[in-house]
């Protein structure tokens, strides 16, 4: 397989209103051979998803127009196979519960630090599943 195909079946789509936790880990991402595409907000989300061929979406679960759980079956139906790895800041248990009843693949609290979210995409672009929690 030549590095061309290899890229486009590792690219993950950052989904962050906070420009700086965008980055960072877009940075994170690229560093592992990932490759990423940003936006922060859900109508670029749509436009990126609908153009591209992303395996994984790490949303965040505040975006300005809505809460990221709600934005899953939106963007499911634009790409029905793709991983989604929902992010917050911080967790309640009304909160996991809400996203727990979304199709991801991941549920990921940003204070965790880096392996775990490592590990989520890795599965992500190994594991056949749908859901890995």
């Amino acid at each position: 397989m030549n590095e061309k195909m290899l890229a486009a079946q590792k690219k993950i789509l950052i989904i962050d209103p906070n420009h700086d936790e965008r980055t960072v880990m877009a940075a994170f991402l690229a560093a592992q051979n990932y490759q990423v595409d940003t936006v922060d907000n859900l109508t670029g989300a749509i436009k990126k998803l609908s153009e591209g061929d992303f395996v994984c979406l790490i949303l965040d679960v505040d975006l300005p127009e809505i809460k990221g759980y709600e934005a899953v079956s939106i963007l499911k139906n634009i790409n029905p196979q793709v991983k989604i790895i929902m992010t917050a800041k911080r967790n309640t248990k009304e909160l996991e519960a809400r996203v727990r009843e979304q199709d991801i693949f991941f549920y990921f609290i940003k204070s965790f630090g880096k392996d775990e979210l490592s590990l989520a995409i890795n599965n992500a672009f190994h594991k056949k599943g749908d859901t890995q929690w």
